[in-house]
């Protein structure tokens, strides 16, 4: 009995997995805090005797390197990359033998020219496959992370991929896909995240389901933008990164998170939007702890710059620190916990008010009041409201003189996005009003609609 276990990376919506036959263990994409594998090989009493990648990863740094050192695994590495590690090269056709389980490799290019998808046979039946960046559920690799001018053939040989996997593999081949729960590198949204088969995405997938050119034409036009953060994840990978250093950082005073302000680097607060609304230090900016912590704090941040952590609690700070080590934010400077006065010196904190859609609607019959939508550009050309002023929020930090002077009221989608942009206004002095609303609601009311006229 083959077990394959799920190693979830929520927040940056990427699995690796862990196969097992209750003797030897296998481990495809590993992420960078690779404990978590470890303890399930110990908690099955396995022995890890063989790491695959996939691709060089464009969206987290890898903790394959770093395992297959630990654990004293083979490490397989397409053939085609340049790496500066030594690893084991992986080509189309091998075929690598761990206790009852066999592994074929199989060439899928598309979201990288040298990918690869790992089929995963026992007694001569095969039983799943790896197929990282490949064939998702319900869609594709992105075929765009390594420059535009690749895009297109990258497409049409995904379409080839996904063809030969559904071609050469049988209908009952469990579907184990890399990416594909929430991450930026899926070329159209992906199918939620049960499982799947070769045979159910026949009927599904857009790489199964179109002709080449049909295919090609549908991804190249849902291509969005992807984190900034991901053009230092390939030549990490390529260098072979380490382990992360989860450590705990320097615990900094009021005194120092100030001066650290002052010199430029970014302080962050993890607590809730709204209490950071309600008084947070000054020049802070607010990135509230979960699932998008990591996208969008490394998308927006100055990569390099010094990075000091604000908790409500030392656990919020090291779970963080776990989060942004995924992505090669390795060192954190300084971190500090607890309520804002426990480091405020009895200096006066910063703080805004907090909204919804309906408040705005009656601000501005009020008054005159500049609104800020910080969403996508695709979000929105498909719905927005009159009048309001379109700076999406990876844009923010270059354009924000371009924002009217004023009170500004600032949105997203449902108040993420929208409680960033607020607090990076606010820390430049800006006056600022949070709209912590779901955008649906300013929709189902008439506020928002699509064709408004866009004010610039």
């Amino acid at each position: 009995m083959i077990d394959i276990a799920v190693i979830d990376t929520p927040s940056l919506g990427d699995r690796g997995y862990l196969a097992t036959d209750g003797s030897e263990a296998i481990v495809v994409d590993p992420q960078r805090d690779y404990d978590r594998v470890l303890a399930l090989a110990a908690e099955r009493g396995v022995r890890i005797t063989h790491v695959f990648e996939t691709h060089i990863h464009n969206d987290y740094v890898t903790g394959g390197l770093a395992l297959a050192r630990e654990a004293g695994a083979a490490y397989h590495v397409s053939a085609a990359d340049a790496v500066a590690f030594d690893r084991v090269p992986a080509s189309d056709g091998d075929v690598v033998e761990a206790g009852q389980m066999r592994v074929r490799v199989l060439a899928t290019p598309g979201h990288t020219f040298t990918h690869l998808s790992y089929a995963l046979e026992h007694a001569a039946k095969v039983i799943a496959v790896f197929t990282g960046g490949s064939l998702l559920g319900g869609s594709t690799g992105r075929t765009d992370l390594l420059g535009p001018e690749h895009a297109a053939e990258l497409a049409r040989a995904q379409h080839r991929s996904a063809r030969r996997l559904a071609a050469e593999l049988p209908a009952t081949a469990r579907l184990c896909p890399t990416h594909g729960f929430g991450s930026f590198c899926s070329a159209t949204p992906a199918a939620p995240g049960g499982p799947t088969t070769i045979g159910a995405e026949l009927g599904i997938n857009p790489a199964l389901t179109l002709d080449e050119a049909a295919y090609v034409e549908a991804t190249l036009s849902a291509l969005d933008v992807y984190p900034a953060y991901y053009a230092h994840m390939a030549p990490a990978n390529a260098a072979g990164p380490p382990a992360a250093d989860l450590a705990p950082p320097l615990p900094a005073s009021g005194a120092e998170l100030r001066r650290r302000i002052r010199a430029g680097e970014w302080v962050v607060d993890l607590r809730s939007r709204v209490a950071f609304a309600a008084g947070h230090l000054r020049g802070a900016l607010h990135f509230e702890f979960g699932d998008n912590l990591a996208t969008y704090l490394g998308w927006l941040i100055p990569w390099g710059t010094p990075l000091t952590l604000i908790g409500q609690a030392p656990g919020q700070v090291t779970a963080a620190q776990r989060e942004l080590a995924r992505i090669g934010i390795d060192r954190i400077a300084a971190a500090a916990a607890g309520p804002p006065q426990d480091w405020a010196d009895g200096q006066e904190l910063a703080r805004y008010p907090v909204e919804d859609f309906a408040g705005y609607r009656r601000a501005r019959g009020r008054r005159a009041v500049v609104l800020l939508d910080v969403r996508r550009d695709s979000e929105w050309r498909a719905a927005r409201i009159d009048g309001a002023v379109h700076i999406p929020l990876h844009e923010l930090p270059r354009r924000a003189g371009e924002v009217p002077d004023g009170e500004i009221w600032v949105h997203c989608q449902a108040g993420y996005r929208a409680s960033v942009a607020a607090s990076l206004l606010d820390a430049a002095g800006r006056d600022v009003v949070l709209i912590d609303d779901d955008f649906g609601v300013a929709q189902r009311t008439g506020l928002a609609g699509p064709g408004a006229v866009p004010a610039y």
